[in-house]
């Protein structure tokens, strides 16, 4: 098979948004994880959590997105193997999300149909495995009426946990009053959202470095110094957003957000700080003896959430990572039990009804 052109990948990658490829999927155990002090006796609650169910896979292959056979391994997801991945980490729940490309459903009738096919091949995953799945739904950003219509369907219908955004659309933020009706209803029925980022407009490319490594940090960031600039957050006091992959770089560069308001036009220094404590954030950067600190002093133990970004991470990696995790020094065994499960309870908690 070719070596896919830059056009290819970044429509190979469109289905999920996840960027990179995945290694092997089966798992891989990790010497002295099963020995961690810190593993919880109910199981994790896995808020970073890809899926790619058969019908949904069928959708993409049609619109040519992928292709019928091959390409990247988080595109071949199955149900056994993330069983399988879930099992050998102990992740009780995954909750399902399918981060698409907003520009993929800029024609109104792929928005129509593919964001119904992403979501109710999703609900059919919780269906069918109830006690191991929730969701966070799709919607067309691009379509402020239609984007509507969809979360009442996905929230009143489905029985989805949340909506999935994705942290840019067509070069916008999430702070821009493009999509403050969106946001407005989403506030006025308390939902979640879940913020999954893709290369930000007009990076440059790194030859060997990969968007992910770091473009997709900055969009999260951007996505969240929007929120804060534009006053959203504190509109939409209901609302509770998480950050994917720790935040980006928004809890390492907050101090330089502090300076934005002193010196150059920006929100308050106090805005910005009650600003940290009110995003959520996932573990899936992933967390580290580097980071933890960091996200910890920023935010507190009970804003984050544990997430393995599967299957853009390899069963592998997931291994690792939740092994690296369990035995981080910066969390003790409150704090761990707060970011494996409980602060997701909180959260979420039709979780609840989930494996014990």
């Amino acid at each position: 098979m070719h070596e896919p052109t830059r056009r290819r990948t970044l429509k190979l990658t469109a289905a999920t948004g996840i960027a990179a490829v995945a290694a092997a999927a089966v798992p891989l155990p990790v010497r002295g994880a099963a020995a961690s002090p810190h593993r919880p006796p109910n199981g994790r609650i896995d808020t970073h959590h890809h899926a790619v169910p058969p019908r949904m896979r069928q959708w993409a292959v049609e619109q040519g997105i992928i292709p019928p056979t091959g390409g990247p391994s988080w595109a071949q997801w199955t149900l056994p193997d993330t069983l399988a991945t879930m099992e050998a980490n102990d992740i009780a729940v995954g909750v399902a999300s399918a981060p698409v490309p907003p520009e993929v459903f800029a024609d109104r009738k792929v928005a129509e149909s593919g964001v119904r096919v992403c979501n109710e091949s999703l609900a059919e995953l919780v269906r069918d495995n109830p006690t191991r799945f929730g969701f966070f739904a799709n919607v067309a950003m691009l379509h402020p009426d239609l984007a509507l219509r969809q979360v009442a369907y996905a929230l009143d219908e489905l029985g989805a946990d949340g909506v999935l955004l994705t942290t840019s659309a067509a070069g916008r933020y999430l702070g821009d009053q493009a999509f403050a009706p969106l946001l407005a209803e989403l506030d006025r029925r308390g939902a979640v959202v879940f913020t999954h980022p893709f290369s930000p407009k007009g990076i440059v490319e790194v030859p060997g470095v990969g968007g992910w490594l770091g473009d997709f940090l900055l969009d999260t960031t951007r996505t969240a110094l929007s929120l804060i600039a534009s006053g959203a957050l504190d509109r939409y006091r209901r609302l509770s957003i998480i950050l994917s992959h720790g935040g980006g770089f928004l809890p390492y560069m907050a101090g330089r957000a502090e300076r934005w308001g002193r010196e150059d036009g920006g929100p308050d220094p106090a805005k910005v700080r009650r600003a940290l404590r009110r995003f959520y954030y996932d573990t899936a950067l992933p967390m580290s003896p580097y980071a933890t600190p960091t996200l910890l002093g920023a935010a507190g133990a009970g804003r984050v959430l544990f997430g393995t970004d599967w299957p853009a991470n390899s069963a592998r990696e997931v291994t690792l990572n939740t092994a690296d995790l369990d035995r981080d020094p910066g969390l003790d065994r409150r704090a761990h039990r707060a970011i494996a499960r409980d602060n997701a309870l909180r959260l979420l908690p039709r979780l609840a009804g989930g494996r014990r």
